[in-house]
């Protein structure tokens, strides 16, 4: 008997050659793993289906073939290792990308390719036919085990034949992923958990509804609160939110008393940690289960585990298992994550060697127009906030805001100055009720008039987005492109197009709910009249004070005026410095404007009187 990568006899009623034709064919093997196939199975059967249909004279020469997706970009195919897992019968001579490098060479060992069926070159058209095409130019030719094997020349019934079976795979593959999703969209809607319970959580394994999986076993999974892990949870969702720690810090204060807050255990033993980390925090912070809502499609598993976009995840409608935070709790944690990211907790200097000072407003000061937090500079002995997305992000930070400057800059000083002002007179000053009281009216009237030109902001990128993906699209149908290379590029542009679009929507969704809660001046109660010496509280204090207000300061370029606002809750009342007494129960914000000044002795107008004080 011929062993497996033999030439072997062909099939007792092979086609003979008319013209006694010899033929050295390479053949090519694929079994997707994502199928649930069996490789040792699979990949011989794959071969000798190939070796019974050929003619007399046709003889296999090479094997090459992968264990991956078909589905694939062919840039990305033949790059998998998941061959040396198994211990397959056949000799390797290389992959995909393999066997498209040897047929280019004039040394080649082949004159044509073999596979069982055509849908096992590529199971999307687009690439099967580019393979094809690609093997032809070189003098090539693909043969499919179950087409008829013609060495006459003549192809039209078998092209015909050809396309039409991978179309019908394409359309079978893509018809069976719907399916799929539209069942882990159900499953998600019922409740059921999909993957590990997270942390906090352990699973609550139900009977299988349909009967004959119930007999072998199977089972669904629900949520339920550890008793032991679960206050931990909501503990560090509480020190995210009312102190807003950054992850190295919350990591440190779990990890001073492991038995009260115990790490999270990892279900590699190789990964297993007996502490905290900040990858561990992060996961935490950024899983909605907490809420109790299920989620899925987080992650996008079959594309390196990337993390997909809140506006492609899968909520069930209703609350599904007991919640460890509030949606309104978890909703803020993700708002200081966007504000803090890459930020450090203290004001010490960062640990780069070049670092020669900190800043007292680093990580507070927010560039209006896109949201990123502004960094300190230091130019000729004065001290400035800078926001420059275009130098530090590149392309794609100006594709998100067009309007934006290449470099806004404001000083120091005035930030200070007006902050101080705002705090001694609007949140500690005797008069302050009547103040914020009195700047409601206007107050109002420019948050109305500030949404909607971020409204009108943000319709205006979006339709440029999709006049850049119009113009992108006529591209491709206006141009050739034999190799791939524009087709390829096009189409990730247009994806990074995309994801921008679906932010920018995203932000006009929430701009359109969000909604000013009655204004109640009383929340100023709660903190004590005094007046506080500056010159006098080191930067490490004014900093304390600064987080347990949850002080923001957002520039607006366009006016050249900062807004400060603070957030008064019960936990972070009575965490304030300068607070003589607590009540709890007490939420708020205060915004107000303040006078700034820029590079180049630019001033501002003198300080808008309005204010607010409302509930959010």
């Amino acid at each position: 008997m011929n062993p497996p990568n033999a030439a072997g006899p062909t099939r007792p009623n092979a086609p003979a050659s008319p013209y006694g034709l010899t033929m050295r064919l390479a053949w090519l093997g694929r079994v997707s793993t994502e199928d649930q196939q069996d490789p040792t199975l699979s990949l011989p059967r794959q071969l000798h289906n190939s070796r019974a249909a050929l003619p007399a004279g046709f003889t296999i020469v090479a094997h090459f073939y992968d264990i991956e997706s078909g589905r694939k970009d062919l840039d990305a195919r033949g790059s998998s290792l998941a061959h040396e897992q198994f211990d397959l019968p056949i000799a390797r001579d290389g992959g995909i990308q393999d066997l498209l490098a040897e047929s280019r060479r004039p040394d080649r060992r082949f004159d044509g390719v073999i596979c069982e069926s055509i849908e096992r070159v590529a199971r999307r058209t687009y690439y099967g036919t580019k393979i094809e095409h690609d093997l032809e130019t070189v003098g090539v030719a693909l043969f499919a085990a179950d087409e008829p094997i013609s060495v006459t020349g003549k192809r039209a019934t078998t092209i015909l034949t050809r396309r039409v079976k991978q179309g019908v795979a394409e359309w079978y593959v893509l018809e069976t992923l719907e399916k799929a999703w539209d069942g882990f969209c159900e499953h998600t809607r019922q409740g059921w958990n999909i993957g590990r319970p997270p942390y906090g959580y352990t699973g609550q394994q139900i009977p299988h509804p349909v009967p004959a999986r119930r007999a072998e076993g199977k089972t669904k999974t629900r949520l339920a609160p550890d008793p032991t892990t679960g206050p931990v949870v909501t503990t560090i969702f509480g020190w995210r939110v009312t102190e807003q720690l950054g992850y190295q810090a919350i990591v440190d204060r779990l990890n001073a008393d492991l038995t009260r807050y115990p790490a999270p255990v990892s279900p590699d033993p190789a990964r297993t940690r007996t502490d905290w980390t900040r990858s561990s925090v992060q996961a935490l912070l950024t899983n909605p289960k907490y809420t109790g809502y299920m989620v899925w499609n987080r992650r996008a598993t079959k594309k390196g585990g990337r993390c997909n976009a809140p506006s492609e995840w899968v909520w069930s409608p209703q609350p599904t298992h007991e919640p460890l935070v509030t949606r309104e709790l978890f909703d803020a944690a993700q708002r200081i994550a966007t504000g803090r990211r890459g930020s450090r907790t203290t004001n010490a200097p960062n640990r780069h060697p070049a670092t020669k000072r900190s800043y007292l407003l680093r990580s507070y000061v927010i560039c209006a127009m896109c949201g990123r937090r502004m960094f300190g500079k230091t130019l000729r002995g004065k001290t400035y906030y800078a926001c420059q997305p275009g130098l530090n992000l590149g392309q794609a930070a100006r594709d998100r805001h067009p309007d934006h400057p290449g470099s806004i800059w404001v000083r120091e000083d005035g930030l200070i100055d007006g902050l101080q002002r705002f705090l001694n007179e609007r949140v500690f000053g005797h008069d302050r009720r009547a103040l914020i009281a009195a700047d409601l009216d206007t107050e109002t009237a420019h948050n109305r008039r500030d949404n909607a030109k971020r409204r009108a902001a943000l319709e205006r990128a979006i339709n440029e987005v999709g006049e850049r993906q119009r113009r992108l699209i006529d591209t491709l149908e206006t141009q050739d492109d034999p190799t791939g290379v524009i087709f390829g590029r096009v189409r990730q542009r247009v994806a990074d197009l995309e994801t921008i679009r679906t932010e920018k929507i995203a932000e006009l969704a929430d701009l359109d709910q969000t909604t000013t809660a009655a204004p109640d001046p009383d929340l100023l109660e709660h903190l004590p009249e005094i007046e506080l010496d500056w010159a006098a509280i080191p930067d490490e204090v004014q900093r304390d004070l600064f987080n347990a207000l949850q002080l923001e300061i957002r520039y607006d370029r366009t006016t050249n005026t900062a807004r400060g606002q603070i957030t008064l809750v019960d936990d972070t009342i009575a965490r304030i410095p300068v607070a003589a007494t607590t009540r709890p129960n007490v939420c708020g914000t205060v915004n107000r404007t303040i006078a700034v000044r820029a590079p180049g002795r630019i001033r501002t107008c003198a300080p808008a009187s309005g204010g607010q004080c409302s509930i959010p």
